[in-house]
């Protein structure tokens, strides 16, 4: 805890005096342009990879990045009814990323004695194993698990497009959504082409379709 406070200190002492004005001005509002799905996995910060500040990003985060199609109760579904209904977010964006546990255990499968009910959301990823992306040489020994991380990402991006809201605001053109996959690594992230089928690098390569201007 202690290095949390002096991080919190900091903050108090160097950081916030000199964007006052900026805190000011999202007291009491947001109004941000992209919905940010992403894994609840520790190494991977949006703000950081992105170069995003406070009120940019309206992020959710669960393990495996999972869009679950199979409740109504779940917190990622509503988290993406309230950006898309409200903040009315011109982008959403489906970010899966390498070494990713929750894939790991949809491979190999945890205790259900230990884990209860983290094996029981392994369920919303099943799909991934339906979408796997061909296997990568490059990627030596992690290829299986990067497959099935990248099919991942494929099938929760169409889950993500099956929403309704998310399909009414697609449907008007005020959304756009996004298919991610980002290498710890190496820092760079690929996009899924739906056409191509394939993910290609965010940045250098036209094929990998719209950007996010």
């Amino acid at each position: 805890m202690e290095r949390l406070i002096e991080g919190y200190r900091r903050f108090q002492e160097e950081v916030f005096p000199g964007r006052r004005d900026h805190f000011h001005l999202l007291a009491e509002m947001q109004a941000p342009q992209w919905l940010f799905i992403t894994c609840s996995d520790s190494r991977i910060v949006p703000d950081m990879i992105l170069q995003t500040e406070p009120g940019d990003l309206f992020i959710t985060r669960n393990a495996g990045n999972v869009v679950p199609v199979s409740t109504d109760d779940d917190g990622a579904t509503a988290t993406i009814e309230y950006a898309v209904e409200v903040l009315k977010v011109k982008h959403a964006i489906l970010c899966g990323h390498s070494d990713c546990g929750a894939l790991k255990a949809a491979l190999n499968r945890p205790d259900p004695a230990l884990m209860p009910k983290a094996s029981r959301w392994l369920g919303h990823v099943e799909e991934a194993f339906s979408y796997r992306q061909p296997l990568n040489p490059a990627e030596g020994e992690h290829a299986e698990l990067a497959s099935l991380i990248r099919g991942n990402v494929v099938a929760q991006w169409l889950n993500l497009k099956a929403q309704p809201a998310v399909r009414r605001a697609m449907e008007h053109g005020a959304l756009t959504v996004h298919g991610w996959y980002y290498d710890i690594l190496s820092g760079r992230i690929e996009q899924y082409d739906e056409k191509l089928g394939r993910f290609f690098p965010l940045l250098g390569q036209s094929e990998a379709g719209e950007g996010l201007r």
